[in-house]
């Protein structure tokens, strides 16, 4: 299983694709597949035939998984996008840091 840097409920900025400036929060991290589901982007439509204990049948629309490739972690404090570092601090524990800026 791949490790990944970015989390659930994260901010994320896509950087590639159909849906580049784009900015959602996680969903869902598929970490086998090196793959993430960020809320609003990658929308999809998918035909569901009528089957019991489904509520929603016919055409819907929801999101697919994107790349981890083509997603940067957004910093919470300055709003910026970058690539992802561990910084330890003074107590010994370590804290998920965005290395450089990306504005957007």
């Amino acid at each position: 299983m791949a490790q990944t840097r970015i989390k659930r409920d994260d901010e994320v900025l896509v950087i590639s694709g159909k849906d580049k400036g784009k900015r959602g929060s996680v969903i869902r991290v598929l970490p086998d597949e090196n793959r993430v589901v960020v809320e609003g982007v990658n929308m999809v439509t998918r035909h569901i035939r009528p089957q019991p204990g489904i509520a929603q049948t016919g055409i819907v629309l929801g999101e697919a998984p994107i790349s981890l490739s083509n997603v940067m972690l957004v910093d919470s404090e300055t709003g910026n996008a970058g690539r992802t570092g561990q910084k330890v601090l003074e107590d010994g524990t370590k804290v998920r840091v965005v290395k450089s800026g990306k504005r957007s």
